[in-house]
């Protein structure tokens, strides 16, 4: 890997009133520019990172960027989608620029305003990341087909309520202290392990704690070469980056393995030349408990059927052998669709040049991201590592 995160900017994820989606855009892209101190002239690319399906009337925004500033006017721009990674396919769009010597510095942006559709439409939009001729009728949208996935884990493996509310504790508490998060408040074991009128089952198994938020944010990256990034202020450079594309309809894989993901962890660590004892923390997609409970499993931290022993004996937990989700995740951060694969990014350059804040892992010398899109169809691992 040639390419390195040299600058950032992340919103506060949430219901962001008074906003819209090209001032997100305008403003991380800005403030990215200014912290990695390079002015607009000097990018060679951009890439923007929007979802939409339905949450925007403005369905051709890759030019949003360039209200940035004047200067970026005729830079090449471009917008990628790949459902819930879209972010990540973005800062994977930028490093294949950057390997092809085709850019030299790349702005990476991620942003979606989710919170102005209505409820039912929000639903609609977020099942077009399902195979519909098989899911298109779920109740509960995607939160329905996450219900299915738990009820089938339930009946493979067992009851594992217990460890997802211990995942959604522990993410809830992580969040607390992210200043980006959406949702700032512990709300506990028993809250979230118990049905009440506050926390009533949503889609099978899963309760509303069990579930991501809708939410509005941005967040970007400029990327450069190596020996560009080396001259300036700061550099997190990119061991590995794979992207894993699986099968749409659930109905042909074994939806309990998230084979994707596995395969996509197993070649960033190898290409990496590092194992998962290597890794510092890791922030994973949690868009519901479900999904993090079979990632432990899938990236090789469980066998089987046994990733709740993870979640219960405090392995994962911010001061266990491997925090994940030290951010508090999708879970409490927020999950404005096209901006969470590069916030994940963003908190892990952050985490690795110690300005993480609250949330620093101490030490943190090498993190892991996995972000997904649909059920473990687009699949995308970095593996980082400060240089600079």
């Amino acid at each position: 890997m040639t390419a390195c995160i040299v600058g950032w900017a992340h919103s506060r994820f949430g219901k962001l009133e008074g906003e819209t989606l090209e001032n997100l855009i305008v403003k991380v892209a800005t403030d990215a520019l200014d912290h990695a101190g390079i002015g607009p002239d000097e990018v060679d690319e951009i890439v923007l990172g929007h979802f939409n399906a339905g949450f925007s009337a403005q369905d051709f925004t890759a030019s949003l960027v360039l209200q940035a500033d004047d200067r970026l006017r005729f830079k090449p721009a471009t917008r990628v989608e790949n459902a819930c990674a879209t972010g990540s396919a973005a800062v994977r769009q930028g490093i294949r620029a950057i390997d092809a010597n085709a850019a030299r510095i790349v702005l990476v942006v991620g942003a979606e305003q989710m919170t102005t559709t209505p409820g039912p439409e929000i639903g609609k939009n977020l099942l077009k990341a399902s195979y519909l001729p098989e899911d298109g009728e779920t109740p509960a949208g995607f939160a329905g087909v996450f219900g299915k996935i738990a009820q089938a884990y339930f009946q493979r493996y067992g009851d594992q309520s217990d460890a997802l509310a211990m995942i959604a504790a522990k993410n809830h508490k992580n969040g607390v202290d992210n200043p980006y998060a959406q949702m700032r408040k512990d709300f506990g074991y028993e809250f979230c392990r118990q049905e009440s009128e506050k926390n009533p089952f949503v889609a099978g198994p899963l309760k509303r704690t069990d579930c991501s938020l809708v939410s509005d944010g941005a967040a970007a990256l400029i990327l450069a070469d190596t020996a560009t990034a080396l001259k300036m202020r700061r550099a997190v450079a990119f061991r590995a980056n794979e992207h894993v594309q699986d099968f749409l309809p659930m109905s042909k894989r074994d939806i309990l393995a998230f084979e994707g993901c596995e395969q996509a962890w197993t070649r960033a660590l190898k290409n990496a030349g590092v194992t998962l004892d290597d890794l510092s923390f890791v922030e994973t997609h949690d868009c519901f408990t479900i999904a993090e409970l079979i990632e432990y499993e899938a990236m090789g931290l469980a066998r089987p059927g046994e990733g709740a022993k993870l979640a219960l004996d405090g392995t994962t937990a911010k001061d266990g052998r491997l925090p994940v989700n030290p951010s508090g995740g999708l879970k409490a951060k927020g999950h404005p669709i096209g901006a969470t694969g590069v916030s994940m990014h963003v908190l892990t350059a952050m985490q690795l040049v110690g300005e993480a804040g609250g949330i620093q892992v101490p030490g943190a010398k090498l993190g892991g991201i996995f972000n997904m899109g649909g059920a473990a169809v687009a699949n995308y691992v970095s593996i980082l590592d400060r240089i600079r």
